[in-house]
């Protein structure tokens, strides 16, 4: 970069005053136990909402996708992976301001349908992490006690995945 266009990028970045812009990826697993759909959830280990559930997530590294992104960190949270060839479906963005109260963060969360899923192991910034069935999940989510906007994407992805299949349950059942 010649020395004039150096100068007009440092310029340039001390005269912009926006906020940046975080960019992240989440993902919703869900898997059958016993007949009993449930969803993977984490206990952040960390603030902001230090122990609270939340879905596996983080920031999209620099070298990779948000699809990507959100199978590293479910895999880097919970030791759970996802299969080559796994259909994972867009959920959403979600890009709420305030959302996050370390700042600007923009998530695009994915869902995934695991078969023979096991036990997770937590890890990373999760504090736990389990499979909970889906109706018990639901309910924390009305009751807030989910981080984040987790709860919008968790009852975005089950509305979604009961279009895609007429035998998914409703959130509020507790039958199977």
């Amino acid at each position: 970069m010649s020395l004039i266009g150096s100068m007009t990028a440092k310029l340039a970045a001390r005269l912009d005053d926006r906020a940046p812009v975080f960019y992240a990826a989440d993902m919703a697993a869900f898997t059958q136990r016993d007949g009993v759909w449930h969803v993977l959830v984490i206990q952040r280990g960390w603030n902001p909402n230090k122990g609270k559930l939340a879905l596996p997530g983080g920031h999209v590294d620099r070298d990779e996708t948000s699809r990507d992104a959100a199978a590293r960190e479910l895999a880097e949270e919970t030791g759970i992976q996802v299969p080559e060839g796994s259909f994972v479906a867009q959920v959403g963005v979600f890009d709420e301001p305030g959302r996050d109260a370390r700042g600007r963060y923009v998530s695009v969360a994915y869902g995934v349908i695991l078969n023979d899923a096991p036990d997770p192991v937590a890890a990373d910034d999760a504090a736990a992490a389990e499979w909970m069935p889906l109706h018990m999940a639901t309910r924390v989510a009305d009751k807030g006690g989910f981080a984040f906007d987790h709860h919008r994407i968790l009852a975005r992805a089950v509305r979604l995945y009961r279009e895609l299949e007429p035998s998914w349950p409703h959130a509020d059942e507790d039958a199977r």
